[in-house]
């Protein structure tokens, strides 16, 4: 470690990421935070005391080496700290700017257990992620010999990209296949510009290039192929199926059908891949409004909202059925929508979406809501107070409510085991019922967050490597 006292470390604040002034950048796409500069950084991870216990390694699901990745830090030593990062985590720039850090290594530092906040690992994360990609060749050589197996890969976003890299490195040929037609799958078509760039996307998808991985885009699978068909016709080893839980789940209520209401999804993916932002440059718009409504009280909905802003919409509110203590989105995405001036309208739920003789969302009406025993989540239900009823005008409204599994592709593989929501059920080595047939990421858990993804992809890649030599297939057969 530096050459610093414990109690000296004790002394170092937690220090803030720079940020752009909210009234600048609720009005355009360019990122809200502007990281660690290299002073910040070192003085940051100087607050690591060194324990013993090392928990905040079991509490990273992509098990990166963090003492030693904020040593170099503090030491100064950035290339030998990237190292240390790369080496465990296939998309750092990613996951230092949307993993929730704070619920997992920050949550169990020993440093903020025992006197003020947790080393910020996130942040740090970050700044060495964009400091490899802009000052060293990232590009990466497979260190083992090529074993003679394939492996397609269904999906790009964190799960999918994760397991491919994992798998290149231990000499296996890789084909990712992605529905859409750039890869990054929920990561490119479901989290805006302003909090994680597409230029950041596509420079860790290319270093998973140089590894030698091949992305086909514009391949759903489960119709242009099946996975009997990836793996009879094709002549794939293995499959690991991470294409994610991307069907869109709708409050079933009265005027759902109007012209102005949106899924998160459909919205997020109009704005951020397909460019709507930039209308009427872009080929797909978005219908745009006035004053705009999103419903839930997740990440996804904070980006719903916080993009309903940044297209115009004079009045920006969300509506979210619980208090603020419940809210699933990470604390910053709260901060930064109050900062940009999103409007809160908690413990209230929708019952009606209202509309113009012509077809058109005119108002949302809702009902009060106040909170009763806890529910099967562990927080405490929302039970509606009879007699509250309201209505919030708005021409906009799009429903951030949550996503399940799409069957389109399950649908077509009938021995693959799925549980009642319809999600894939895996074996403690990921594997599903069809044997050398892998799940993992939202396909498998349910809609979790990128970081839990990116775990079950690493996991999934040992487990398809171990499975394929014990084939004893290949080039060494």
């Amino acid at each position: 470690m530096s050459e610093l006292t414990v109690k000296q470390r004790f002394q170092i604040q937690r220090q803030h990421m720079p940020e752009r002034k909210p009234d600048q950048r609720n009005r355009d796409f360019k990122e809200v935070n502007l990281g660690f500069t290299a002073e910040l950084a070192k003085l940051e991870a100087q607050r690591c005391i060194g324990c013993k216990d090392k928990r905040c390694i079991p509490g990273c699901p992509v098990e990166v080496d963090i003492p030693s990745f904020l040593e170099h830090i503090a030491n100064g030593d950035l290339p030998k700290a990237a190292e240390v990062l790369l080496k465990a985590n296939a998309l750092p720039g990613i996951t230092g700017r949307v993993c929730p850090q704070e619920e997992q290594c920050e949550q169990v530092c020993v440093r903020g257990k025992k006197k003020g906040l947790p080393v910020a690992i996130g942040h740090l994360e970050r700044f060495v992620a964009d400091w490899a990609r802009e000052n060293l060749n990232v590009k990466e050589t497979v260190g083992e010999a090529p074993t003679g197996y394939r492996v397609a890969v269904v999906g790009s976003g964190p799960a999918g990209l994760t397991a491919a890299g994992e798998l290149a490195r231990k000499g296996h040929a890789v084909t990712v296949y992605e529905a859409l037609h750039a890869p990054g799958g929920v990561l490119m078509y479901g989290i805006p510009e302003f909090r994680l760039p597409n230029a950041v996307i596509g420079a860790e998808v290319d270093r998973l290039r140089s590894l030698g991985v091949e992305i086909v885009c514009n391949v759903v699978i489960g119709q242009t192929f099946t996975i009997d068909e990836l793996m009879n016709d094709e002549g794939y080893d293995a499959v690991f199926v991470a294409n994610g839980a991307g069907l869109p789940i709708f409050m079933g209520i009265p005027g759902e059908n109007l012209k102005g209401v949106y899924s998160a999804n459909e919205f997020l993916t109009r704005v951020n891949l397909m460019g709507a932002y930039r209308d009427p440059e872009c080929d797909t718009p978005v219908i745009t409004g006035r004053r705009a409504a999103v419903i839930g009280g997740g990440n996804t909905a904070m980006d719903a909202v916080r993009t309903a802003k940044r297209i115009g919409a004079e009045r920006a509110v969300l509506v979210y059925r619980r208090s603020r203590t419940e809210m699933p989105a990470r604390a910053e995405e709260i901060k930064h929508a109050e900062e940009e001036g999103i409007e809160f309208n908690l413990l209230c739920s929708p019952v009606r979406i209202l509309g113009t003789a012509d077809g058109w969302v005119r108002a949302l009406d809702c009902i009060r809501m106040e909170l009763g025993e806890p529910d099967d989540s562990g927080r405490r239900r929302p039970v509606p107070i009879e007699g509250s009823e309201f209505t919030i005008e708005c021409d906009l409204v799009v429903e951030a409510i949550g996503t399940r599994a799409n069957p389109l592709l399950t649908s077509t593989t009938p021995d693959i085991k799925l549980n009642k929501w319809g999600y894939i059920e895996v074996d403690q080595d990921g594997m599903t019922s069809k044997p050398g047939v892998f799940a993992g990421g939202d396909i498998s858990r349910g809609s979790a967050t990128v970081i839990l993804a990116m775990g079950d992809g690493k996991r999934a890649a040992a487990s398809i490597d171990r499975y394929l030599r014990l084939k004893g297939k290949g080039a060494a057969s």
